[in-house]
């Protein structure tokens, strides 16, 4: 692709912006990246690995109130067996296909919050996976995401380091917007490389010192230019990283597992980026639910505690905590297509050496429901606000817009 009049040259601009920094690049890198690399974090860092389950997960048949009559009433084809459950009480357990999470329950490195939600909660997918990402209802400015606030608020990452980064060939989270941090996507895990697909336009705008349509443009370059060389030193590293890694565990062969995998990498290698961003889709299980949400929770189940175990094994286990949301969770009552509809409450989880674990917040009311929905007991912004001040060491109002509660969530420092 050639870009020849100037209205093309802004669209593509525009278009980059919009990815992200998806940007990547496949010849030797400047020597100035690899010795600014060499610089390490700071090892009392905290790091954060957000994983989003994408479609809205079924939180009553993640973390099961087996005991209760009214599950198996309301789901005579779904509900779980009380034999099949992992249990973690005489009235709780986990999903059988969680072997993994269990063993990190027993381990005291896995935590659930129950009932996670917001007043008047929004079942559009798109809708509630932006309240989720910037803690905003749509008639509220929306310019950025709770995390992109967080990375404006934060010095510089040493050694030149990306502060997020964001695995995975979907769209960007709007979580990690940022007015001023530029975010790049790692799109190719199986090479370790950003690879631009236009590599040639690519290179005709970044050498265009003076572009003829005024400071927009110039505005648009250079955040296209800073972005690219984000991308490129996230690229060298995580390509080093991948070299010089070693680890005894074996992770799941999995989109999920070799994600994580990677991010392995790049803690134990020194990185000084605090944010990873995940995604793990399939999730929005109207009909045949129960084997695909089996797959599903054995997928990030067997990924996530390979990951905790191999990062306590390489010294980092106090030091990061994975936390996993969607955007929704499910109806109580199971529908005709032996699936579940759109619902509001679910499970928020953590792992890591530095949570309390447990299971926190009260057995479901699948009976005093909002709509054919769980009642949310504790309000999204309550465990970002506590990751934030108790996890990450920043105060939460000024990125969630006021203070909210936070929760036992991690062990004291």
């Amino acid at each position: 692709m050639l870009i020849h009049s100037d209205s093309n040259r802004r669209q593509f601009l525009k278009s980059s912006i919009g990815g992200a920094a998806a940007i990547g690049v496949g010849a030797s890198l400047p020597r100035c990246f690899s010795d600014a690399a060499a610089a390490g974090l700071n090892q009392d860092e905290k790091i954060l690995v957000v994983l989003q389950m994408s479609g809205g997960n079924d939180g009553l048949n993640t973390i099961v109130p087996f005991a209760d009559e009214q599950y198996r009433a309301v789901r005579p084809k779904l509900a779980i067996a009380e034999s099949e459950v992992l249990k973690y009480d005489n009235d709780t357990g986990l999903h059988p296909a969680m072997i993994g999470m269990h063993e990190l329950l027993q381990a005291g490195q896995f935590a659930a919050v129950r009932n996670v939600g917001y007043e008047n909660p929004n079942r559009s997918h798109f809708e509630a996976m932006d309240i989720w990402h910037t803690c905003r209802r749509k008639d509220d400015p929306r310019p950025d995401g709770w995390l992109g606030r967080f990375l404006d608020q934060q010095p510089s990452a040493d050694g030149g380091d990306v502060p997020a980064l964001h695995l995975g060939r979907d769209q960007q989270p709007f979580a990690l917007s940022s007015t001023s941090v530029r975010v790049p996507t790692v799109k190719e895990l199986a090479e370790f490389q950003l690879r631009g697909k236009d590599k040639k336009a690519l290179s005709l705008l970044l050498q265009s010192s003076s572009p003829a349509n005024g400071n927009e443009e110039n505005e648009l370059l250079g955040f296209l230019q800073s972005s690219t060389m984000s991308a490129i030193a996230a690229s060298e590293r995580v390509t080093q990283a991948a070299q010089d890694y070693k680890s005894d565990v074996a992770y799941p062969d999995t989109d999920l597992g070799k994600k994580l995998r990677v991010v392995a990498q790049l803690i134990d290698a020194g990185l000084s980026t605090r944010i990873y961003y995940l995604q793990h889709d399939g999730f929005d299980t109207h009909a045949q639910q129960a084997a695909t949400h089996t797959v599903l929770l054995r997928q990030w189940s067997d990924a996530v505690s390979a990951f905790v175990r191999d990062l306590s094994g390489q010294g980092h286990g106090q030091r990061v905590c994975v936390m996993t949301f969607s955007e929704f969770g499910r109806r109580v009552a199971e529908n005709a297509s032996e699936g579940t509809d759109h619902g509001a409450a679910g499970p928020m989880f953590l792992c890591g050496g530095g949570i309390n674990a447990g299971i926190i917040g009260k057995q479901p009311d699948l009976v005093d429901l909002q709509d054919g929905d769980l009642k949310h007991e504790y309000d999204f912004r309550q465990v970002y606000a506590t990751v934030l001040q108790s996890w990450l060491g920043t105060k939460a109002a000024p990125i969630l817009g006021r203070n909210y509660e936070t929760l036992p969530l991690f062990k004291p420092t």
